[in-house]
């Protein structure tokens, strides 16, 4: 392969007409002697490419390019090229082929797929165009010539087009540049978790353009059911951001299709590694590429991954985190709760209220649909409900959900659900009869919240979902969708809208709610209370029955820890406390890697009129303290201080502390310390090597036998050399 120097690449690119006249002539007397042209060299300017197409972050060898935006190479040949060599480029990939013939000279009007040419003596600089709506994927590229009197072709090596959101009329296209920043080319993250009450931050690393990533995303698509199915056709429909988003939500779960990531929700990950171990996309990625489906995610661990290979491919992405999510099962826009007399949740129906979920918006134009629900759609890849027979989820139009249009495609009932369901609550006595208790049309759909742009700041999205509560554009928009999921054959259920909520919830006069501190670290007790209030004027008599669980972030149970029945009198306006205790000692072999505590009081009057109350209780982990020593600069050692303090009362075992970050660590880092003391504190020093320039993030995850997937992150600043 030859190669220029900067001065060379200047020259190559602007060509004179002198030049090019000396170029005709040499040419002729050439061609009258009668020589066999050859091609010598190629150089395809990578380097000056990938800055014009801002693809320079990308750890490849290969020409990585933006459709729409032309790439430009230099063929050197034994002497000048003429048009009677009948020059041709082919770019093709498994099932598309595009034959360009190189005109001499550059022609003025070019087409899409073209190829036009300058020549300098024996080199001919060739510009390629790419269409706005080019198939994207990994090309070959060869070049092939002849004179008339013999054929010869040779290899110009590989091409790897991606969507541009930088080029007007491309489907991705965004107009301002910090959202193109923060959305394709931010390899770094945060994804919001907790519950409503207590929201809470993970880091994570996209790691979009280290390397492999790129041939892992494309290997991804190519294992697709729709692929196996009909290659040709795929590849073919690879130029819609749709229908790409659409394949790799239903890819990177393994659900179908031997997919990326295997889901496990029930608290017991042995045989693969904790949901809350990874804290990025690229070994989950390089492990699937290597071995086969990963185990385990759950949907924070979908997305990232998700959230990664869209914006490897160059389709602006993020995540999203929805609180108090609800899983509608039967689609008939109502969460219905079944509970016994004591408080306990039953599993009389399937649908549910996670604390969380998260997915995905990814931001292109519509053409299926059109430009009212361009903009921002979801794409989920966790694997909850089945969608035109694959476990996979969108693109569904935000702009869609918030008028209630669910009948476009794809999925919008299911997520109109998650964003705005109503909930009714049941009460299921011992002789099988159901009494309603509750019914609120404000639980579902609370502090949808994406990073901020430039910041690791959290931005309250729920707006562009829904109207506001308890107006009547929110109303509007419900009893809409109802009215177009009715009879549409939509719906997966069979339960009829609004069958469930004819008969009216009790009115009360006594209230009650939960308070605790948001501050309650792993080790320390759990205390709570649980706040009653007689709104009446007259005395009262209530029985309260409380049950305290671990849980998993999905609101299902893991272990009963505390359960406490007690009468309580309340005279007129009366208010009082009922204070609550979990000793570490009864939760610490039991809490879950999510760490989330759900106490749930029945409280019920003389009457029978029942009031229930919840609330989940997140515990907060310790603090990882990190430092660097000295100033960070590309390929140079540097030493990082990590520091982390036992938080229990006890000696912990078995503690293992994981560092890794891109740009910063390319083989993550483990180190194994055997035990720590009750409150001790251990402190390591670990030395990286940067490998990338810029602002770069590192991650650490510490674990014990009794405190897991502590994490703590620093943003590093690598200087250049």
């Amino acid at each position: 392969m030859g190669g220029w120097s900067s001065k060379e690449l200047e020259t190559r690119a602007s060509p004179e007409t002198s030049v090019l006249g000396t170029a005709s002539e040499t040419a002729s007397e050439t061609a009258s002697l009668g020589t066999t042209i050859h091609l010598e060299s190629t150089n395809l300017h990578k380097k000056t490419n990938a800055f014009a197409h801002r693809t320079s972050n990308y750890i490849s060898e290969e020409l990585i390019v933006r459709r729409g935006e032309p790439f430009s190479m230099d063929l050197t040949f034994n002497r000048p090229p003429q048009s009677s060599d009948n020059l041709k480029i082919t770019i093709s990939s498994a099932s598309i082929n595009i034959e360009l013939p190189v005109t001499i000279p550059n022609p003025s009007n070019a087409v899409p797929w073209s190829a036009s040419s300058t020549l300098k003596v024996n080199t001919l600089t060739v510009t390629i165009n790419s269409p706005l709506n080019a198939v994207i994927g990994c090309y070959t590229m060869a070049l092939s010539f002849s004179n008339g009197r013999s054929t010869s072709s040779a290899s110009l090596g590989k091409l790897y087009m991606l969507f541009n959101p930088w080029a007007k009329g491309d489907a991705v296209y965004m107009e301002n540049e910090a959202e193109k920043k923060e959305y394709v080319l931010n390899e770094t993250g945060i994804i919001f978790f907790g519950s409503a009450s207590t929201i809470r931050t993970r880091p994570w690393d996209f790691a979009q353009f280290q390397e492999k990533i790129l041939d892992i995303t494309l290997k991804i698509l190519d294992h697709s059911t729709e692929h196996r199915r009909d290659a040709k056709k795929d590849m073919k429909l690879r130029n819609d951001p749709s229908y790409v988003g659409r394949m790799l939500s239903g890819m990177i779960n393994s659900q179908d299709d031997n997919g990326v990531l295997e889901g496990n929700w029930s608290s017991d990950y042995s045989g693969g590694v904790r949901p809350t171990k990874w804290n990025g996309s690229k070994d989950i990625l390089t492990q699937w590429a290597d071995n086969g489906s990963v185990r385990y995610g759950q949907c924070w661990v979908f997305a990232g991954v998700l959230c990664t290979v869209l914006r490897c491919l160059g389709i602006p992405a993020r995540v999203v985190t929805n609180y108090s999510s609800a899983h509608d099962t039967d689609e008939n826009l109502v969460i219905d709760r079944y509970f016994d007399e004591d408080g306990v949740e039953s599993d009389e129906t399937s649908d549910s209220i996670w604390n969380f979920h998260v997915w995905v918006e990814a931001c292109f134009a519509r053409f299926d649909i059109g430009p009212p629900y361009d903009g921002w759609q979801v794409l989920d890849a966790t694997p909850q409900e089945p969608s035109e027979g694959l476990y996979r989820l969108g693109p569904c139009s935000v702009n869609a959900i918030k008028e209630g249009d669910v009948d476009l495609p794809y999925d919008a009932p299911f997520v109109y659900a998650e964003m705005n369901a109503d909930v009714i609550d049941w009460v299921l006595s011992s002789d099988g009869t159901k009494k309603k208790i509750k019914s609120n049309t404000r639980t579902v759909g609370k502090f949808t919240s994406t990073k901020a742009i430039n910041s690791d700041e959290r931005v309250d999205i729920t707006n562009n979902y829904k109207y506001a509560e308890g107006t009547s554009k929110e109303r509007e928009s419900f009893k809409k969708a109802q009215s177009k999921l009715s009879g549409s054959g939509l719906r997966r259920g069979t339960i009829p809208f609004a069958a469930s909520s004819t008969e009216a919830a009790p009115t009360l006069n006594f209230s009650g709610n939960f308070t605790s501190s948001s501050d309650i670290e792993i080790g320390q007790d759990v205390t709570f209370s649980l706040n009653l209030k007689n709104t009446s004027t007259n005395e009262m008599s209530l029985q309260v029955n409380l049950t305290a669980s671990a849980i998993v972030y999905t609101n299902a149970t893991v272990s009963d820890l505390l359960t406490n029945a007690q009468s309580v009198k309340l005279g007129p306006n009366e208010e009082t406390s009922i204070p609550y205790n979990v000793p570490y000692a009864e939760y610490g072999n039991v809490i879950t890697p999510d760490k989330m505590i759900k106490a749930v009081s029945m409280c019920e009057d003389e009457k029978g009129r029942k009031l229930l109350v919840e609330t989940v209780i997140l515990l907060k982990d310790p603090t990882i303290m990190m430092k660097i020593l000295d100033q960070a600069h590309l390929n140079k050692p540097l030493s990082v201080e990590i520091a982390f303090t036992n938080p229990t009362a006890e000696e912990v075992h078995n503690c293992v502390l994981i560092v890794e970050g891109s740009g910063l660590v390319k083989d993550k880092i483990i180190i194994e310390e055997p035990l720590l003391s009750k409150n001790q504190r251990s402190v390591s020093k670990v030395d990286i090597v940067p490998y990338q320039p810029g602002k770069r993030c590192l991650f650490v995850d510490f674990s014990c036998d009794s405190v897991s997937d502590v994490k703590g992150s620093l943003t590093i600043d690598v200087a250049p050399n």
